[in-house]
């Protein structure tokens, strides 16, 4: 076999592997911008609107619950178009949610525009994990690893830029819109993805998780994970803020969380692998979570940095480990894919309430001490829901016969 052939073959296995990876992480870029560009301009926002904190959180809440709602309804919506229609169009609503920011005043159109951009985000989310499993069966850890990498650096790189945009232009509008670009990039991937991987349909499984129980703890511990990464982007900029943080270094400080949250997210699944048991890794994502919420509690302004790192990392883990266990429950594609349908679905609802309860909240205390303090209960209690997670379980807990 000549040398030109085998280099032809090389790169074109190079091209399977790799090319079906990028166009997943361009998806993933597009699902959190939307949300975490607001946090570091919300006083300028409020400044501008006059909307309060309790108001201001719905910026984070409704696309939380569209991502919530969405994922439920698959199994009925998802048959009427194929997966290609949905993604495009979710992609289509994500850009055009950050077109309409650009010219917006009030803050109830800014509220509108989320739950626009958070409608295309819950396709896109409910969607891209089932494409995981099938594009990477063998390597599901690895590439659920990555993707989560790439959700999580959007929403960093959005709270870190956004900033510097809207002081270049003048315009908490600009910093807000300038995120468009990458549901253009994304659709752009999407149209040009590999061949030998596009189905055309999106078919349902008629599965009733609703009855299951292991079905509804996945779906309560997924929804209590990302709890603390939904607080820490609505409050955290507004938090460091009062300890006097610039708007730019508040934006920063989600940049920090971000690079640690890509550290875990790829790290942890990575580290976990080799065996199906990956409550270990998930002790730790949970537990270094608690100590930087303690920290937050007792030494907020000395140490911020630190406490922010350690709280990332472990929700980066923490994400990508949930989803992962989720998928790790059934074999079949399809029915994974269903059953982290679900699992997001119940799971963001579960997401969206805590942070409107965590902006009542400060409002009362007029202190984000009792929102760290809320958010350091629930990972006590998922530190000891963790130990439910045992592989040898997992078929006798989904029990499907019984669905």
């Amino acid at each position: 076999m000549s040398t030109e052939r085998i280099t032809s073959r090389i790169d074109q296995s190079a091209l399977t592997l790799f090319w079906p990876m990028i166009v997943i992480a361009g998806l993933a870029l597009t699902l959190r911008p939307t949300l975490t560009s607001t946090g570091p301009l919300l006083e300028e926002i409020r400044l501008s609107t006059g909307i309060g904190l309790q108001a201001a959180s719905l910026l984070v809440v409704l696309p939380m619950l569209c991502m919530g709602i969405f994922p439920l309804l698959l199994p009925w919506v998802g048959k009427r178009l194929s997966e290609s229609t949905w993604i495009t169009g979710g992609l289509f609503a994500i850009a055009s949610a950050g077109l309409w920011r650009l010219w917006l005043e009030s803050g109830w159109s800014l509220i509108a525009s989320a739950l626009i951009g958070g409608t295309g985000i819950a396709i896109v989310q409910a969607l891209a994990p089932g494409v995981v499993k099938r594009w990477y069966p063998r390597r599901v850890p690895l590439a659920m690893g990555i993707y989560s990498a790439a959700l999580m650096a959007g929403g960093g790189i959005a709270a870190t830029l956004s900033p510097l945009v809207a002081q270049h232009y003048g315009s908490w509008q600009a910093g807000l819109s300038i995120w468009l670009i990458l549901p253009v990039i994304a659709l752009l991937l999407w149209w040009l993805r590999p061949s030998e991987v596009m189905e055309s349909k999106h078919s349902g499984v008629k599965v009733n998780f609703f009855s299951n129980r292991r079905a509804w703890l996945l779906a309560s511990y997924f929804g209590l994970a990302n709890a603390g990464y939904a607080c820490m982007i609505a409050f955290l900029p507004t938090y460091a803020r009062g300890l006097d943080w610039s708007a730019q270094s508040s934006g920063e400080l989600i940049g920090i969380m971000t690079i640690f949250q890509v550290l875990g997210a790829l790290g942890a699944p990575a580290l976990s692998a080799k065996r199906l048991d990956r409550r270990p890794w998930l002790f730790f994502a949970v537990g270094i979570q608690i100590i930087g919420f303690v920290g937050l509690i007792l030494m907020p302004a000395s140490l911020l940095i630190l406490w922010v790192a350690l709280i990332g990392c472990g929700l980066g883990a923490c994400f990508s480990l949930t989803l992962t266990i989720t998928l790790d429950h059934l074999s079949l594609p399809k029915l994974a894919g269903a059953l982290t349908a679900f699992v997001q679905g119940i799971g963001f609802i579960i997401t969206a309430i805590v942070p409107y309860f965590a902006g009542v909240l400060s409002e009362w205390t007029r202190s984000f001490q009792a929102v760290w303090l809320m958010l350091l209960i629930t990972l006590v209690a998922m530190l000891i829901v963790t130990m439910k997670f045992a592989p040898t379980g997992y078929a006798k807990a989904m029990n499907l016969t019984h669905t």
